[in-house]
């Protein structure tokens, strides 16, 4: 046996060993469920609050998007490191440090005064999110077989769904009620901190230490290349910001491209890779990664703008928008433990993501035909649908990645899909709003032009093209054409979504099916 083969068994010996019974594997994933549901909570709470927060600071729609979009992008630059970690040091001790700074994060958001304290707090957050979401995968990786995994894997999913679902009910009953809207932000603090002291108390795994290198150069150049490209995408084009045809445009753009290409040359050369080239370049990873950053833009970047539609183009309370949002979350509380179950008792798994990828285009592409006045029913399919085929794909993506590679590998490869859909979504928002703020921008000018308000070279005295959502100051004339361009405006969001799913259908076809390992 050579030197390097006698290394790379080591290594594969060396990973956190479960040191827990069967039956004693429950009741720890009920702590690390707790934890991941917090993580959850902190999105879709607050994407119903988001109007009426921008509202109470002033914000805009491109502050509207970066609220969503700077936690995501935290979490999707934080994920691989945090995974990186999960195969260093202890994952206990891990998911406990990821709980405490959402918990951190959560409280500073409550108390911001003002979009950027709340942009800067929501970066905290999801840095804490990437923690709960990769700790949380890489320990159920490493305590349950992959043939059992598709259970807990619909677990994941059905309290995904759960917070999905309570998340814009419990958001709209909040902001409705005398708390405010703070309190979106501290309700998922006691939740975090009773699941650390669940996870402190049941989960047992034997940590070996072995030799650490943190590739600090990647993990700085993932988050640079990332944020930088974000940013362009949210202000290129923009009123008062720079054209695409300018030296901004080329110096982001360029400067993005050239750190991504100096990313794959550190990589490739460090021992320990936050983004390991040997793992991502293998089939069925690859193929996952690409379907999971069409995913994410889907399930991050449209999901975000429902509760904003109902609110302002349907007029819909906080609660009320919240509740109407309930389709989508029963088809994906379906899907995934239906698909998990399913998966467990045959241990099949392909079919499942071809299925989900194929009903999720069908249903975009009925959302993509949504104006201010569509009816309820229409809409309610295509939500039901939608959620469906994300509960048949977002979990088993995972379950296909982590059955294809070695024990010591899982928290790397799991936190890798993860982070590519989170980055998915960060875009998917940014570049989603940008869509949606021009295109109402574009239909206000068209309506304030009709009704003689402007003149068609866009002067007047109306400010024209403002994506401003303080809507409680605007004359009702100019705010029914506000909310009209909204609702109209939204279904082509839904409709770009649909074309990029495509994308995740062709991947999914490719992947090749590989039998369920039944050991850890």
């Amino acid at each position: 046996m050579s030197e390097q083969q006698s290394v790379a068994l080591t290594r594969e010996r060396q990973g956190d060993q479960p040191q827990m019974e069967p039956k004693e594997v429950m009741r720890s994933i009920v702590g690390v469920l707790a934890a991941f549901f917090a993580a959850m909570l902190a999105t879709t709470i607050v994407s119903i609050a988001l109007p009426t927060i921008m509202d109470a600071l002033n914000g805009t729609q491109t502050d509207f998007n970066w609220v969503l979009t700077a936690a995501l992008l935290a979490n999707a630059a934080t994920t691989p490191i945090w995974g990186k970690l999960a195969d260093l040091f202890d994952k206990k001790k891990l998911l406990q440090l990821g709980i405490l700074t959402f918990v951190a994060g959560s409280l500073l958001a409550g108390f911001a005064i003002n979009i950027p304290m709340l942009m800067s707090a929501r970066v905290i957050q999801g840095i804490g999110m990437g923690g709960l979401t990769a700790m949380g995968m890489a320990v159920i990786g490493t305590v349950i077989p992959p043939r059992e995994r598709g259970r807990y894997s619909g677990y994941f999913g059905g309290v995904m769904a759960l917070a999905t679902a309570g998340g814009p009910l419990l958001g709209g009953l909040i902001v409705d009620s005398p708390l405010g809207w703070r309190w979106t932000f501290f309700i998922g603090v006691p939740i975090a901190l009773i699941s650390m002291w669940m996870i402190h108390k049941t989960l047992h795994i034997k940590h070996v230490a072995r030799k650490v290198y943190i590739d600090w150069a990647g993990a700085v150049l993932v988050t640079v290349s990332v944020s930088v490209l974000l940013i362009w995408v949210s202000y290129v084009g923009k009123a008062g910001y720079f054209e695409f045809n300018s030296w901004q445009t080329y110096a982001m753009v360029g400067g993005s491209l050239a750190l991504i290409a100096l990313l794959i040359w550190v990589e490739g050369r460090v021992p320990e890779p936050v983004i390991p080239l040997r793992i991502i370049a293998m089939r069925t990873t690859a193929l996952s990664i690409i379907a999971s950053v069409s995913i994410g833009v889907a399930m991050f970047g449209s999901g975000a703008f429902l509760g904003q539609y109902f609110q302002v183009a349907r007029e819909a309370s906080p609660t009320m928008a919240g509740v109407m949002t309930l389709p989508m979350i029963l088809g994906n509380l379906f899907g995934s433990v239906f698909s998990g179950q399913m998966i467990s008792r045959h241990g099949r798994w392909k079919i499942f993501l071809v299925v989900g990828a194929s009903v999720n285009i069908a249903a975009l592409a009925l959302l993509g035909t949504m104006s201010h006045d569509t009816n309820y029913w229409i809409l309610a399919a295509g939500m039901f649908f939608n959620g469906v085929g994300m509960g048949f794909m977002v979990q088993n993506l995972v379950l296909a990645v982590q059955n294809t590679v070695k024990v010591t590998d899982i928290g790397t490869a799991s936190s890798s899909v993860a982070f590519f859909r989170s980055v998915g979504g960060a875009a998917g928002v940014a570049v989603l709003g940008a869509m949606l703020s021009d295109k109402v921008s574009a239909l206000v000018i068209d309506a304030l032009t009709a009704a003689h308000l402007i003149s068609p070279d866009g002067s007047g005295g109306v400010a024209s093209g403002s994506t401003s959502l303080d809507l409680s100051t605007m004359p009702a004339a100019v705010r029914v054409m506000y909310e009209t361009a909204f609702g109209d405006a939204t279904g082509v969001i839904f409709m770009a979504s649909a074309a990029v799913a495509v994308v995740s259908l062709v991947c999914v076809l490719l992947i090749k099916e590989a039998p369920l390992r039944r050991t850890v």
